[in-house]
């Protein structure tokens, strides 16, 4: 599918149209309509009222985008409470009245039905739920604009199903900016994720109010006629143009003569609003779904709640569902999540058999059993450490289950990627795949950063380097940045450490294993601090191929005869004897200087470290494990998986 970008037809639109438990007392109802799924102890009718809107928006929202931005049909849970009492123990903030949770696999939307003064819930849910699908479209606007947008749309408001209303007054905004000052628009520009005025409290107000003041001036201001230049300036922002260099093409002024303009258009303290009327009515009260929710049901979405949100009280909650209802699959699947984020590994696989037997329709019950599978393969920072054939045939096994119920749930695709990335098998397919998700949601830092593991696997360098500087483009945090930083790296050692084997050149543990230098680390420890500094060699070793085994041990005897070569190699308790009909037949490369310059046949005294290649002999009976497609000699602490 193509990548959709913020583009002129949209803007040009805008002249059209414009931890204590649940109470038993309390009764839970659920409420499904075409998109969402609402939960709650409200009533069934305020319930469907909510419903109601959240369509309705989504659907303003595709006329003006176009509905293309929805086609990740990530599943949204809309939970609803009754009263700010209720909705207390799971508020993000005490002063909250709503939020939107994201996550690759499911999306929260929580909320109270109760108003208090001016709060008005829908607000900050049509707020969060804008970021969502900006980021879906296009992950390099800057920040004013991806803010501005979402203030902007945050008041959008429909009545008789036919009236759309955009650009309302925020109070809050025009007070602000008639006690501050404002800030220069260079210096809103530059505006990040780091900056104090997106962070501290003080400061954040006058970039929110600004930033909603321009976007509101560039689209209802100057009589609507800056929309075709925002448009404009939107188009050339998604062909990596710089920013000042886009803006100036765009609007065809500087800096100060847009911020003298916006100065003038804030002194009037006169927002007009964008209205029109769609050719349809945007109801939808047609096959809406209602049923009674059980205690357990309640409780496991609570849960779920807090265990996607990383509540420590999530544990609580699903546990209280489980002594109601120990068949509860969400409940048991909910919980595998949690253990397996805990490394109880075991556990959480024997959940999730208990959630996928109990409800094996459900597709994305066998994708969290996949995921949770996965999980003893990552390390901290994401690095592949690889699973056994097993697991992988498992994992496999898991997501065509849920491919073949949900073929348009892109999760499982991406996370099969993931698993042939593992496995080092099928990265054509790996690719692919990721390109297809990342020209749907560009923004997905995780998954470029996967597709430049799979380039890193297929030594394509280039692509791979092309992907993490897509990373460093999308606004990413400075822990991010670092990541990238340390992979670019790693790039480059591997590089080198090839072009020593092709030249024939010795490489020595310090270089194969070095992260950083002494320099990097005192200018950026927190870029590398976490890493592992055997990933470099271990993205240099030979690739098992179809049918081969890989294992890391010690080389303690080499025994010749006229058939060949036969070694013995100590894993762990395990002693195995591995054959070759000759070094010409032997894939053999150094990486240690320890492995000394000769390979005679007999005892090993230095009991080299090396990782071994082989396959299974067709004879089951015969007397040796495999025999051996390459040897590669390695530095004494290299660990080929960290986890043992």
């Amino acid at each position: 599918m193509k990548r959709v970008t913020l583009s002129l037809a949209f803007l040009l639109f805008l002249s059209a149209v414009i931890p204590a438990p649940v109470v038993a007392k309390d009764d839970w109802v659920s409420v499904r309509t075409r998109n969402f799924l609402l939960v709650g102890n409200a009533t069934e009718k305020q319930i469907r009222q909510v419903g109601i809107r959240l369509e309705q928006f989504r659907a303003a929202i595709a006329r003006l985008f176009g509905k293309a931005i929805f086609d990740s049909h990530t599943p949204t849970t809309v939970i609803i409470f009754k009263n700010h009492e209720s909705y207390r123990p799971f508020k993000a903030k005490p002063n909250t009245a709503g939020y939107f949770q994201w996550n690759p696999h499911i999306n929260y939307i929580t909320l109270t039905t109760e108003v208090r003064g001016d709060q008005n819930p829908y607000n900050v849910v049509f707020h969060e739920y804008t970021h969502l699908l900006l980021n879906s479209i296009n992950a390099d606007m800057p920040l004013w604009f991806d803010e501005g947008l979402a203030e902007y749309y945050s008041t959008l408001d429909i009545s008789g199903d036919l009236q759309v209303v955009l650009g309302k007054p925020i109070a809050t905004h025009v007070s602000q900016l008639r006690q501050n000052q404002m800030l220069p628009l260079k210096q809103l520009f530059q505006v990040d994720r780091q900056s104090p005025y997106y962070n501290e409290s003080d400061k954040q107000s006058v970039f929110y109010a600004q930033s909603w003041a321009l976007m509101h001036y560039l689209i209802a201001g100057n009589e609507g006629h800056l929309k075709t230049q925002l448009g404009k300036f939107v188009d050339l922002m998604a062909a990596n143009v710089p920013m000042e260099q886009a803006f100036q093409q765009s609007f065809a002024m500087s800096f100060e003569n847009m911020e003298n303009e916006l100065r003038v258009y804030v002194r009037r303290d006169r927002y007009p609003t964008v209205s029109g009327v769609f050719e349809s009515k945007l109801g939808f009260d047609v096959g809406i779904k209602t049923a009674r929710l059980s205690q357990a049901e309640a409780q496991a979405y609570l849960g779920d709640l807090m265990l996607q949100g990383d509540r420590i009280e999530a544990e609580h909650y699903i546990q209280s569902a489980l002594v109601l209802d120990p068949n509860l699959a969400m409940a048991h699947a909910s919980l595998a999540l949690l253990r397996a984020r805990q490394g109880k590994s075991q556990e959480a696989r024997a959940r999730m058999e208990q959630a996928v037997t109990a409800d094996p329709e459900n597709y994305l019950l066998h994708y969290y059993y996949a995921f949770v599978l996965s999980r003893p393969g990552i390390a901290d920072r994401d690095m592949v450490l690889g699973f056994t054939s097993e697991t992988i045939a498992k994992m496999r096994d898991e997501l065509k289950k849920a491919i073949e119920l949900k073929p348009d749930f892109r999760e499982s695709y991406n996370l099969m990627a993931f698993i042939n990335l593992a496995s080092g098998r099928q990265l054509d397919e790996a690719a692919k795949i990721l390109h297809e998700s990342l020209a749907i949601s560009p923004g997905r830092n995780d998954l470029l950063l996967t597709l430049a593991q799979v380039h890193m696997r297929q030594e394509d360098y280039d692509a791979a380097r092309q992907a993490l500087k897509k990373v460093k483009q999308n606004n990413s945090d400075v822990q991010i940045r670092g990541r990238v930083d340390a992979m670019l790296r790693q790039i480059t050692s591997v590089e080198e450490i090839l072009t020593r084997i092709r030249e024939g050149k010795e490489v020595g543990s310090g270089e194969a294993g070095s992260v950083a230098t002494q320099n990097d680390q005192a200018t950026n420890p927190e870029a590398v601090q976490d890493i592992d500094p055997s990933i470099y060699l271990r993205a240099a070793l030979r690739k098992p191929q179809n049918g081969e085994m890989q294992i890391q041990g010690t080389l303690v005897r080499i025994d010749c005869d006229e058939k060949g070569f036969m070694l013995l190699v100590r894993v762990g308790e395990r002693v195995m004897s591995l054959r070759t009909m000759g070094f010409k037949n032997l894939n053999f490369r150094s990486f240690s200087a320890d492995a000394g310059r000769e390979i005679t046949c007999g005892p090993r005294m230095a009991g080299n470290n090396v990782v071994v290649t082989y396959v299974r002999p067709a004879e089951l009976l015969t007397q040796i494990a495999g025999v051996m497609k390459s040897i590669e000699f390695v530095p004494s602490d290299f660990k080929l998986n960290p986890d043992q």
